[in-house]
């Protein structure tokens, strides 16, 4: 290692180069997060893998963040694909993902679409790119980066091991973003007392012995330390002719010692360093304001500057500091008075309407400025109609703090939290409602007020007795004449009581929302309808809901799409077309809704494959703080588990979730576990065991009442169970009750289900022509495992009375259930297609899928009996990364359980 900076990091530089060689000899992207101290040399590591990647044939990316350009919406984009979409054939993204890129980036005007909008257009044009080669993205002091840019580098991470992509991030500890990094980060932590000498022994040989050991104990293994220290001593000190100082500083102590160090610059020469230090945007370094405020006497400075090592001017013209503990120095050394007359001069380089001049401009000011918290509370309405939400409430925060009447701080707070919780920044929307519960709310924003307050207790603290105990009072007051609307504010507290009604049967909930019924929108009355009793009342919605969405405006869609997404998926319609209509357009708290709708609609639909984003985006929502988010998404996983009969991995999710929701009295998660583990009894056959999971959800031969959407779902398990431990009458008396609510006019899956409970109740003399009534109720195909599972029982009763037919249903059943790789219910296939003394299903002939290295190290060490957190601890990876790679395993072997694992690896 040539650089002596480099010396004691051989662990760190030998994994960021394992990650290097996986995406260069194809194995997958990784993502790494280098976390340390300042000082610790985070950003030399950032340097060496960029000259090793280079070597390697990598093209490297790079951003950095500063603190100055936190207010930023994708400032730190901008510096990362800036070269890249400049480059890019005009066929490469889409029209809708150039324009994604281009407005975020600021290329053209108009609204910006949301971050996971940018980051989808993002992982295209990198997809593109790595076509010609493996990339390697940099991203340095991420605890600085803002958040758009932020929300766009967690999209791409969480995807990039389908890409030769490695993304190595380097953060300062306890930062939010590098607490969001789900793999082990490598801990850059301060050197050994050996390594330490021998870097202070290769930069200053000439130290005397005493000076050695006096800064070896003060740096105390900090390298930036052990190099700045001796810096700052005279000739005499270091070679130990003259007594050292009392105190060398380290830490916050070691920025000092850089403020000690500014004070020996010009006036002229510490202005332009304020300056840098200060200014925001693209143009933060230079440009714009280096032309501005340079006079004769710059040249004389920035020389000064540049011979004192604290800044130096790049090939671009820019002033970029040596690192960022000088930038932080510089501020930190300036008086408030400098600091504000700084601001004043940024401001002043700007446009009026700028952004972040009014941003300088709130610097700047030292007495409240009614004035400029309205420009301010004006420019934040306006980012967050451009999708700028985080970037809004930030404004909003600021305009906050000028407001000279404690009632318009209030207001312009709420607006904040509000908006930061759409933007995904719910742990912000968090800290500002505790500020404001801390003095009276004005009483015309109360019902806002009360809206910001539910949303972080249901999504951030998994908490519905505030919605109950305030959103009726809400809604009374915002559907009372003449009141203020807060931008449809009242379709989204009906959302808010429908979700605690429907969430945890709370009456309080259902008399608010059968009060306001009435006047409610058309998509929240359809919504409510759905949910009410959906045996009873959810007919017809289905297709209500088609016409509504077809007659509706892009800004109707974006005020009514919770609602529109929550009543599709209560008639499990929730597919294709209606979620592409919000892909893009909207912030976190729609996309994740859009991602539940997906996770279930995966799991009826039978793509199974995709289980594992279940758990990537529980990861994700609990990055940004959506604890009841992931709680769902993990709920959405157990289907997937209970449907293949993984009773251990079942038992793991709901030890995880249930006690969250019972201490929350989330019924709807509670009854649905339930469920699920009948279901899961139901694959190994114990039927005495899933009937009474069944029962003791609905009385037996009826209906379920309200609180149960999937109750069609139930009765086709209950009906199985109940055939099977000689109950058929049972079975009978609930399909006849199904029958009299007509469930084909609730929708296709509905018809299917029933359909299905009534071939397996029939008689036997009319049972082929139930079954196969049943095959053909429209889209029956579409439900690929309840489908299967109805060939299965249909073969069974076919080969019990020696059909012909039944080896070629039970083919048809063992197919699916293989695809699905549910290994009990293939099994019992099996079992039938034996008795009925015809072969096994045959398999089409294919070729295994290949593993990749990382692939196939993960499950050896599975199948040695590593749990996936001993395994994730070995290589660096987080046990979520490493359960996500098994999910792809499993397929690739054609198995379905780590129990099958030693011997689908043997030759491997």
């Amino acid at each position: 290692m040539c650089d002596p900076l480099l010396i004691g990091r051989r662990r760190e530089t030998d994994l960021l180069d394992a990650a290097l060689a996986r995406a260069a000899d194809g194995e997958g992207g990784s993502a790494v997060l280098v976390r340390g101290e300042p000082g610790v040399g985070k950003s030399t590591l950032l340097e060496r893998t960029a000259r090793e990647a280079r070597e390697r044939g990598f093209t490297v990316l790079r951003a950095v963040g500063t603190e100055a350009e936190t207010d930023l919406a994708f400032g730190a984009l901008h510096q990362a694909l800036w070269a890249l979409l400049s480059d890019c054939d005009s066929r490469t993204l889409s029209a809708h993902q150039r324009e994604a890129l281009e407005s975020a980036l600021g290329i053209q005007a108009g609204a910006a679409p949301s971050g996971f909008a940018v980051g989808a257009a993002a992982l295209a044009l990198l997809a593109e790119a790595s076509l010609d080669g493996p990339l390697l993205l940099l991203l340095d002091d991420l605890h600085w980066i803002d958040s758009s840019s932020a929300t766009v580098f967690a999209f791409v991470r969480r995807r990039c091991a389908e890409l030769p992509l490695v993304i190595v991030g380097a953060s300062r500890p306890g930062g939010p973003v590098a607490q969001s990094w789900s793999a082990e980060p490598i801990e850059v932590r301060a050197l050994s007392e050996p390594d330490a000498a021998l870097l202070l022994h290769r930069s200053y040989p000439q130290l005397a012995a005493t000076t050695v050991r006096r800064v070896l104990r003060e740096a105390a293994g900090n390298p930036l330390a052990l190099i700045e220290l001796p810096r700052q001593l005279a000739a005499e000190q270091q070679r130990g002719v003259v007594p050292l100082p009392d105190s060398l500083p380290l830490g916050r102590q070691l920025e000092r010692m850089f403020a000690g160090r500014l004070a020996a610059v010009t006036p002229a020469a510490g202005r332009l360093l304020l300056l840098a230090a200060l200014a925001a945007g693209p143009d933060s370094s230079g440009g714009v304001w280096l032309r501005a405020v340079a006079g004769e006497d710059a040249t004389d400075a920035l020389e000064q500057i540049e011979a004192g090592g604290l800044a130096r001017l790049d090939g671009a013209g820019r002033l970029v500091f040596r690192h960022p503990l000088v930038r932080t120095a510089v501020i930190s050394a300036a008086s408030p008075a400098a600091r504000r007359e700084a601001h004043r001069t940024l401001a002043g380089c700007l446009a009026p309407e700028d952004p972040q001049r009014l941003v300088h401009e709130a610097s700047a000011a030292l007495f409240p400025d009614e004035d400029l918290a309205r420009r301010l509370q004006e420019a934040g309405s306006r980012l967050a109609r451009r999708g700028g939400d985080a970037e809004g409430a930030l404004l909003l925060d600021r305009a906050a703090a000028l407001s000279a009447d404690a009632d318009e701080r209030a207001r312009r707070l709420t607006w904040a939290a509000v908006m930061a919780a759409r933007g995904g920044q719910l742990r912000h929307t968090a800290a500002v409602v505790e500020e404001l519960r801390s003095r009276p709310v004005p009483p015309d924003i109360a019902p806002l007020f009360a809206y910001a307050v539910v949303y972080v207790d249901q999504s951030h603290r998994i908490d519905f007795e505030s919605a109950a105990a305030l959103l009726p009072a809400a809604l009374d007051a915002l559907t009372a004449p003449g009141a203020e609307q807060f931008d449809g504010l009242a379709e989204q507290v009906f959302f808010k009581l429908l979700l605690t009604a429907t969430y945890t049967d709370d009456p309080r909930a259902w008399q608010a929302l059968d009060r306001h019924r009435d006047r409610a929108s058309e998509p929240a009355r359809l919504c409510h309808r759905a949910w009410l009793d959906p045996a009873r009342t959810a007919r017809g919605v289905a297709r209500e809901l088609s016409v509504v969405v077809d007659r509706m405006s892009e800004e109707q869609e974006a005020g009514a799409a919770w609602l529109l997404l929550w009543t599709a998926s209560a008639v499990d319609v929730a597919d294709g077309d209606l979620w592409r209509r919000f892909t893009g357009l909207h912030g976190y708290a729609t996309q994740g809704s859009v991602a539940k709708a997906k996770c279930y609609q995966d799991f009826l639909r039978g793509r199974w494959d995709r289980a594992a984003v279940c758990l990537r985006e529980a990861e994700a929502a609990e990055e940004l703080g959506y604890h009841c988010n992931a709680l769902m998404f993990r709920h959405y996983h157990a289907h997937f588990l209970a449907g293949r009969g993984d009773e251990s991995g079942l038992a793991a999710t709901t030890g995880l979730i249930r006690p969250l929701a019972a201490r929350a009295g989330m019924r709807f998660v509670l009854d649905r576990l339930t469920h699920l583990e009948g279901l899961a009894a139901l694959a190994h056959g114990r039927y005495e065991e899933a009937y009474t999971h069944f029962t003791g959800l609905t009385p037996a031969g009826r209906l379920p009442r309200r609180g149960q959407p999937w109750f069609h779902q139930l009765a086709f398990d209950l009906a199985e169970a109940a055939a099977h431990t000689g109950r058929r009458g049972e079975v009978r008396a609930l399909v006849a009750a199904g029958s009299a609510e007509r469930p084909g006019e609730i929708s296709d899956h509905h018809a299917f289900l029933f359909a299905a409970a009534a071939a397996l109740a029939a008689e036997d003399d009319a049972a082929d022509d139930a079954y196969r009534a049943a095959y053909r109720t429209p889209g029956a195909e579409q439900w690929v495992f309840e489908l299967a599972r109805l060939r299965l029982a249909h073969g069974s009763w076919l080969r019990r009375r020696h059909r012909a037919e039944a080896r070629e249903v039970l083919r048809a059943a063992h197919r699916a259930f293989r695809g699905l790789q549910s290994e009990p219910w293939a099994l019992r296939c099996e079992e039938e297609l034996r008795a009925a003394g015809g072969p096994l299903a045959p398999e089409p002939h294919r070729v295994p899928e290949a593993l990749t290295g990382q692939e196939l190290r993960i499950a050896r060490l599975a199948a040695s009996g590593l749990s996936n957190k001993e395994i994730g601890h070995r290589l660096g990876l987080s046990h979520r990364t490493v359960a996500a790679h098994l999910y792809k395993v499993f397929p690739k072997l054609g198995i379905a359980s780590r129990a099958a694992l030693t011997r689908a690896l043997e030759g491997h």
